[in-house]
């Protein structure tokens, strides 16, 4: 099992690493990149994203998370919207630029990923996903 575990750090390592550097290409802070992550995997569930949400997952202040906003708007990558079901609130989505840009920085290593992920076969992966999923859950148990 510590293997196993050495192997998660591991990747959990070079996920960092690949995230520095499309903050660098990208010329976006931490939290920007963290905020289009997040948005990107929500919008694949199908999930909306309000400010607060937002606030939540980064574990900053609302005034934070407000700038954050106003910054990732003004640069064309963010776009606040009326909520589809509560007319009072607001969600933030991804513009089609910011999409654009985030695959196409993140395109190599999806495609690098997908290759790896070629070598398995369905029940293999199966089993990976699962391990994964409830990693996740373990860990964010508490957010």
């Amino acid at each position: 099992m510590t293997h196993t575990l050495r192997a998660v750090q591991t990747l959990s390592d070079a996920l960092d690493r690949m995230h520095s550097g499309m903050k660098g290409e990208m010329d976006m802070n931490a939290s920007d990149l963290a905020t289009l992550r997040m948005l990107t995997i929500r919008e694949h569930r199908g999930q909306t994203v309000s400010p607060h949400d937002v606030a939540t997952h980064l574990r900053i202040s609302t005034a934070s998370t407000t700038k954050l906003i106003d910054r990732l708007v003004a640069s064309g990558h963010l776009e606040r919207l009326p909520h589809p079901s509560d007319g009072r609130a607001r969600v933030v989505v991804l513009t089609d630029k910011s999409r654009r840009e985030f695959f196409q920085h993140f395109g190599v290593h999806l495609g690098a990923m997908r290759e790896v992920a070629d070598r398995f076969d369905d029940g293999e992966l199966d089993t990976i996903v699962a391990f994964l999923d409830s990693l996740t859950e373990s860990i964010t148990a508490d957010d």
